[in-house]
Order: structure tokens, then C-alpha cells, then sequence
């Protein structure tokens, strides 16, 4: 009997069974995931555009380390009540790199629940952040793929607690980058957390309502769920890093558990100590 490969031992589809996806259809306007180049288009040029570039002003350097082909996964620090790093950083790659791709951001489950929210979000590139997913459109679909390993922990930070990093959990994010022999860029966002700070958290009203937290922001809840996205004009900054070639570590992250928790710890302190350098560097939060 043949031995199990990487993917097999994770979980993954085995690579006889990916050999059955379906082929790519260049005349198609919504792809497997559910994307829709239309709506994501619309998306894009009103409310997007309008943030990145004249809300946000949005700044950007390291561009160049976002790799022009094949697979590679973004780790980026995930701040705000409703977070808007992750378009900002889309935008900035369809915007200001050499050769623009789509970004593929990974989301967690719970968004399901929430009506016409969960129909939209695979529209604009949205994919739920699982390993087959993930290993799927980085070695098989050779695309670009955003994280957040804080996860909602990093959304759920007050204020006074803006750009200290939770922790990257059991570093997931490496091991797939490492599966599927991806680059393995580290991003900084400096902006996300005065634009949509959160001063408390409202237990009881988390429970009456269903939401996976009830914040308190300048807007929300005094504006309605149009609160959400009641932004304050702080100035973005995005960073992205030197990236790590996961292939040339050589390992099989199923085996090398303390490799893959070395590098995460090594991709979170990257991240922090550009966040701090960042943050120390510009003389207002609302103008840079």
C-alpha cells in the first residue's frame, strides 16, 4: 500500500482527487468560490476606491515583495470592529503592483450566519479560512492568499490595547504555506485601529442580539448597523515585508512541529516590531 502523502496526513484532497477540478473557463464572470468578477468590480471602484484613496489616503511600500506569480500567502495583524485592512490591502495590490492579482481572504465561519452579509462576501474574494481551501488556491490554483492569524482576537481588542499582536495560535498559517511550497509574506497595517476603535464590549447586548461581540465605537451603536462602517478619516499605512520561500526550509511541517511554531513566532515579530517602528515614525494619526 502506498504511503500517505503531506496533504493526505492533513486532511487534504489527494492529488489524484485535485486532478478532477474543474478546468478554468476564461469566458466566466463567477468562479468556483463563488467570486464574482461583476460585483466585485462595483465593489471595488465605489466603496473601496472611496476609502483607500480619499478616506484612508492609503500609503504603501514593500509592494515589490508580493510575489508577481504563483502562490503566496499574506499574514497580516487584523484590527477594527469591522475590520477594513483586508480590502485596503487588496486594493494596494490591485492598485499599486507591477503585475495586479486577485486576492484571495480567508474569513471565518460564524459569517455564515448573518444574512445577505454571508451571500456577499464570497462575491468579493472572500473564501472560509480552512486548510483544503487554502492549500487548494495556493498549490493547485497558484494564487494569493490573505490570513489573519490573530483571528478574532485581534478584532476584538479595546483601544488602549491598538497594536499589540495576539497571539498566532499553533502557526496553521505556516504549515500550509509550507505544504504548498508558497512565499510567505508578512504584512503591517498601521490606520485600521483609530479608524474603527473599539472603547468597550456590552455582554448582554452580544447575547440579545447574536452578534459574536456588541462593541461600542464612536458610531456604533448610536448609528444603526450603518455604524459598522462609520470610519474615522485616520491615515493608512501598509507594509509588506520581506517574503519567507517556504520551500527552502526543506521540512514537512506534519513532522516539524517546533519549525513551524519557530517561524510563526518569527512572522509575528516581524510584523510587531514594523508595527511599533511604524506607529513611532508618523507624527498624526490622521495625517501621517
Amino acid at each position: 500500500m502506498p504511503a500517505a502523502t503531506d496533504g493526505e496526513r492533513a486532511g487534504l484532497p489527494a492529488r489524484r482527487d485535485r486532478d478532477l477540478l474543474p478546468a478554468i473557463e476564461p469566458e466566466r464572470r463567477v468562479n468556483d468560490w463563488g467570486r464574482s468578477e461583476r460585483i466585485e468590480e462595483i465593489f471595488d471602484r465605489t466603496l473601496v476606491e472611496f476609502f483607500y484613496r480619499y478616506w484612508f489616503r492609503t500609503e504603501v511600500e514593500g509592494i515589490e515583495n508580493v510575489p508577481s506569480s504563483g502562490g503566496g500567502l499574506l499574514v497580516s495583524n487584523h484590527s477594527g470592529a469591522l475590520p477594513p485592512d483586508a480590502a485596503v490591502i487588496a486594493r494596494a495590490i490591485r492598485e499599486e503592483h507591477a503585475n495586479p492579482r486577485p486576492l484571495n481572504i480567508t474569513v471565518e465561519h460564524f459569517f455564515k450566519g448573518y444574512p445577505l452579509f454571508s451571500m456577499l462576501i464570497p462575491k468579493i474574494g472572500c473564501v472560509a479560512a480552512h486548510p483544503a481551501n487554502v492549500h487548494r488556491l495556493l498549490y493547485d490554483e497558484e494564487q494569493l492568499v490573505l490570513v489573519f492569524p490573530e483571528g478574532r482576537k485581534g478584532t476584538e481588542k479595546p483601544f488602549h490595547q491598538r497594536y499589540r499582536l495576539r497571539r498566532f495560535g499553533r502557526g496553521g498559517f505556516v504549515a500550509a504555506a509550507m505544504r504548498a511550497q508558497a512565499k510567505l509574506v508578512p504584512v503591517c497595517v498601521v490606520g485600521a485601529e483609530e479608524a474603527a476603535p473599539i472603547f468597550a464590549h456590552v455582554g448582554a447586548l452580544r447575547r440579545v442580539t447574536g452578534l459574536i461581540y456588541f462593541p461600542i465605537t464612536p458610531t456604533f451603536p448610536w448609528f444603526g448597523p450603518l455604524g459598522m462602517l462609520g470610519y474615522l478619516p485616520a491615515k493608512f499605512r501598509v507594509r509588506f515585508l520581506e517574503p519567507i520561500d517556504t520551500a527552502e526550509l526543506g521540512a514537512d511541517p506534519d513532522q516539524d512541529k517546533a519549525l513551524v511554531q519557530t517561524v510563526s513566532q518569527e512572522v509575528r515579530a516581524r510584523i510587531q516590531e514594523n508595527l511599533h517602528e511604524m506607529v513611532a515614525a508618523r507624527k498624526s494619526v490622521w495625517f501621517g
